[in-house]
């Protein structure tokens, strides 16, 4: 991937250049919640990429469409009104800049405390539609987490779940809207970023997003491939979190948004993050006997506190591997 310098009508983003088109992948596993096999399922697809779509999950269709419908009123206001919602610190409105670190993006979202809800200054229909489908996707996240426990033949069966059920959770929800960019067509091999290439530091990520393209996730042989849009569906990401956890069994996605040229994406993630003194060790029925951690130990908010501190694209365990984990990996 090269860095290109930015043309003046595109001036604050990001542009990439790549070598060959990028492959859609047809590859992606789904996974029925209500199949039998369906923790094996997800233990599998969460070793091999890290993440894997969800149907048959239950959530209304009506929920999905409703927060939609609220998000794109919301971002189609005048910039000034949305503006009111801002800056977020960390919380509330942002547009371009993705964190204090220098990280832009063809990109403008709300980020959201879920425990509790934030209170911003936005309408009232808009805040009911978050709530409740924050409530709606906090249950999946809990039921995703104990399938994934019994595939682990993790002991107790909540020992994940718990930690986003903690009423001190520190978990949070994204609305993210990327605007169509017709300058795109003038960048003949090139394509704008959304949002940089990252993990996510939390447990697991919840997506769902408009029918529009732009999703890509990193392969093991590190590769970019395509996410066929599905707005019935939920894209399930393991995060750094739950990476080490499960002692790198299971591994966190890299993952990036694209730009489109005609359509606007609008994306919605629920972060589902344990408390802040939450110690994040790996966790002992995940490890056969003899084996060691592969990381040092870390309170979630150290953790947390680290992550701000990088950009978007560095490798934020890295800090946290041991010697040997380093060296082997």
């Amino acid at each position: 991937m090269v860095v290109l310098s930015q043309p003046a009508a595109l001036g604050h983003c990001s542009l990439i250049k790549t070598c060959k088109p990028t492959a859609v992948f047809t590859r992606i596993p789904v996974i029925d919640l209500k199949d039998q096999e369906a923790k094996t399922l997800i233990v599998k697809a969460c070793e091999e990429y890290g993440f894997f779509k969800l149907v048959n999950h239950g959530v209304p269709i009506e929920l999905m469409t409703r927060l939609e419908a609220e998000a794109l009123s919301f971002f189609n206001l005048p910039q000034s009104e949305k503006d009111k919602a801002g800056p977020p610190t960390p919380f509330g409105y942002g547009n371009k800049r993705i964190g204090p670190n220098g990280d832009i993006g063809w990109i403008e979202y709300l980020l959201l405390n879920t425990n509790p809800p934030t209170s911003l200054n936005t309408p009232e229909n808009f805040r009911c539609a978050v709530n409740e489908y924050v409530q709606a996707v906090k249950r999946l996240a809990f039921e995703v987490l104990e399938l994934m426990a019994d595939g682990l033949k993790i002991e107790p069966r909540d020992a994940l779940s718990r930690l986003l059920r903690d009423e001190r959770s520190d978990s949070c929800f994204r609305l993210n809207h990327y605007p169509p960019c017709p300058e795109l067509q003038a960048l003949s091999g090139r394509n704008l970023i959304g949002f940089g290439e990252h993990t996510d530091p939390q447990i697991i990520s919840i997506l769902r997003s408009n029918n529009t393209s732009g999703l890509q996730i990193c392969l093991r042989d590190r590769s970019w491939v395509s996410v066929p849009p599905d707005q019935t569906s939920f894209f399930i990401n393991v995060g750094d979190a739950l990476q080490v956890m499960s002692n790198g069994r299971l591994r966190s996605v890299r993952h990036r948004v694209l730009a489109g040229s005609m359509k606007s994406r609008v994306s919605m993630i629920y972060f589902g993050g344990p408390p802040l003194s939450e110690k994040i060790v790996p966790m002992p029925s995940v490890m056969i006997e003899g084996e060691e951690s592969l990381y040092k130990e870390f309170t979630w908010w150290e953790y947390k506190n680290s992550a701000c501190k990088s950009r978007l694209g560095d490798n934020r365990l890295g800090l946290f591997q041991k010697t040997t984990a380093n060296a082997t990996q």
